[in-house]
């Protein structure tokens, strides 16, 4: 059966990407990408969606009277977010706010009036940055790993359980305080909703910086022999992250949508697990190898503000419901990213130096 999908952000790394895939996927249904084209990079997304036959719609979440659609929509995918988890930290928190959480309510607010489920991209920065600047680490030869379980903590990396009391940053307050809303309106309003607490996402078309798409930007400064620093944590690039290729991430969300009884009302930990991480150094070995190019890479042993030294998603709860894998390595998803940049590497050069 065809659906109508609305996906808010859908410019974006994400949004755009989903967007295509589900298109592709399912030629009959009818999808509509709604972005405010902040981001610097997004207007190169708006050719790909048009080749695909994909509407797009020039709006902001943070305004109600953008989200005032006349047509019947089933599914609303909501990808929109300032995404920096260093976001109002050096100014006024308001743009972050209004276009996280504000944002969502207004999403969530069209949900409600016609009855569309609704699809969460949120994120693992919900996770309390004190807790997990105080895990109990050991250091090795090319990364930080962890020496001890605890609640919500094992070596598969982060549950769902994890205690979220705690400080964790602007950006992670409005993405949590978005979850809580989604349950308040699933619970008194019946809307069929799904969260999906992220890591970090990479792959081709995400305009990395050093806030946020980190992989893509290590990556591009490689290939286009730019600086780059080790920061935090003594300046030795040990901190780890699990990262998660797009395509799995879409397929993902694929499923959620055609099987939406299994999810619904559910809260899932999305990321590629303890078997693709990456530390930075290792990162910096990879690029080294895929580009031909070696950098002399700076260290600042101070950390940035709401950084953590590990972090990595324990998806059991998700492959419980779903039989889905991440099917990308981590080398493979440099590998799409170095493709992606070759190919494109002159209208990528503006983006990335």
């Amino acid at each position: 059966m065809s659906k109508k999908i609305l996906i808010t952000g859908g410019a974006g790394f994400i949004g755009s990407s989903f967007a295509i895939s589900y298109k592709h996927n399912h030629p009959d249904s009818d999808v509509i990408c709604l972005d405010n084209l902040k981001r610097r990079g997004s207007e190169l997304n708006l050719p790909r969606l048009k080749e695909h036959n994909i509407s797009f719609m020039h709006g902001d979440v943070r305004n109600q009277e953008d989200l005032d659609l006349r047509e019947k929509i089933d599914v609303l995918v909501e990808c929109s977010a300032e995404p920096s988890v260093l976001a109002g930290l050096d100014g006024s928190p308001k743009y972050v706010i209004d276009s996280n959480l504000i944002g969502a309510i207004n999403c969530l607010e069209l949900a409600r009036k016609q009855k569309s489920k609704f699809v969460f991209l949120s994120t693992s920065r919900v996770y309390p940055y004190d807790s997990l600047l105080k895990l109990n680490l050991e250091e090795e030869d090319t990364r930080f790993s962890i020496n001890n379980d605890s609640e919500g903590l094992s070596q598969k990396g982060v549950s769902e359980d994890f205690p979220l009391k705690g400080i964790r940053s602007i950006y992670g307050a409005t993405k949590l305080c978005a979850e809580h809303l989604i349950n308040e309106y699933h619970a008194a309003y019946s809307i069929d909703t799904v969260i999906n607490r992220c890591g970090v996402i990479a792959g081709p078309w995400q305009m990395g910086k050093i806030d946020q798409g980190v992989f893509s930007l290590w990556m591009a400064k490689h290939y286009f022999k730019q600086p780059l620093s080790y920061i935090g944590f003594g300046g030795k690039g040990k901190q780890v992250r699990d990262l998660l290729h797009i395509d799995d991430l879409c397929r993902l969300l694929d499923m959620q949508i055609s099987h939406f009884d299994k999810c619904n009302g559910k809260t899932y930990n999305v990321g590629g697990g303890y078997d693709c991480s990456l530390s930075l150094f290792e990162t910096t070995k990879l690029c080294e190898e895929l580009t031909g190019n070696k950098l002399k890479i700076s260290s600042i042993k101070e950390n940035r503000p709401a950084d953590i030294p590990y972090y990595i998603s324990d998806c059991s709860n998700l492959k419980k419901d779903f039989s889905w894998t991440p099917e990308h390595s981590p080398k493979q998803i440099l590998s799409d990213i170095y493709s992606w940049i070759k190919n494109n590497d002159s209208i990528l050069k503006e983006i990335f130096i």
